[in-house]
């Protein structure tokens, strides 16, 4: 058995073909059909993604993402929506959710992306330190919790992912390329400013001064990097 998965959409025909899919897949599904019992069900279960329909009765997915977060729910999120404008993309990016995906979709497609993601979460940090101690920082490891002057600083699971990467590559210059293959999980580098945008909320979550960081360093004409 994969991963269990919990799908979050009210469309029946849709919740049908997504669920016998995955199912086929190898995954377990839980579906639910309205925003109102996600973070219950994903504070008494384990999932290791959450697919979530921005349009949902009850409350839409981009409350449903905010509280998962405030709540300390760090499962991966996929968005659903039949919506295109970009400002949305970024507003679910940006409140937590990992990756989006526009309706009408291909199914191979989100196969790929739940398989991404999935790589993603269970990727990197194993064999490393459980906790790492930087200036006024502390994180966890494990529990995924981020301090700052001993103040929890709440990042997405895609920001953390990345604040995970940077420091066990501590002191070396990463690639744009690099970071979007290791930690986004795309095989090829589209011109992209998902890395520029997730670096700056980092920074404005760590760095006392974000216009003039410490800790995330911009190696122009390369990439970035965290200061040894």
């Amino acid at each position: 058995m994969k991963a269990h998965i919990l799908l979050v959409e009210d469309e029946p025909g849709l919740v049908l073909t997504l669920s016998d899919r995955l199912r086929s897949e190898g995954y377990s599904v839980e579906a639910l059909y309205d925003g109102t019992g996600v973070v219950e069900q994903a504070t008494l279960h384990h999932f290791g993604i959450i697919i979530l329909d921005v349009m949902l009765p009850g409350k839409d997915g981009f409350e449903v993402c905010q509280e998962l977060r405030r709540r300390g729910i760090h499962a991966p999120v996929l968005m659903l929506t039949a919506r295109t404008q970009m400002a949305d993309k970024v507003k679910g990016l940006k409140i937590g959710a990992d990756d989006y995906l526009t309706k009408p979709f291909e199914m191979a497609e989100l196969l790929a992306r739940v398989e991404a993601l999935l790589r993603r979460g269970r990727g990197a940090g194993d064999d490393g330190p459980d906790a790492y101690d930087v200036g006024s920082l502390h994180i966890d490891m494990r529990s995924t919790e981020v301090l700052r002057d001993g103040s929890p600083a709440a990042l997405s699971t895609k920001e953390f992912q990345l604040l995970r990467y940077l420091l066990e590559h501590r002191g070396r210059t990463l690639s744009r390329e690099e970071l979007l293959r290791e930690v986004w999980g795309y095989a090829s580098a589209p011109s992209t400013r998902t890395v520029d945008v997730h670096v700056a909320w980092l920074r404005q979550k760590l760095e006392n001064n974000p216009k003039q960081p410490k800790y995330i360093i911009t190696v122009h004409g390369q990439g970035y990097k965290f200061a040894a």
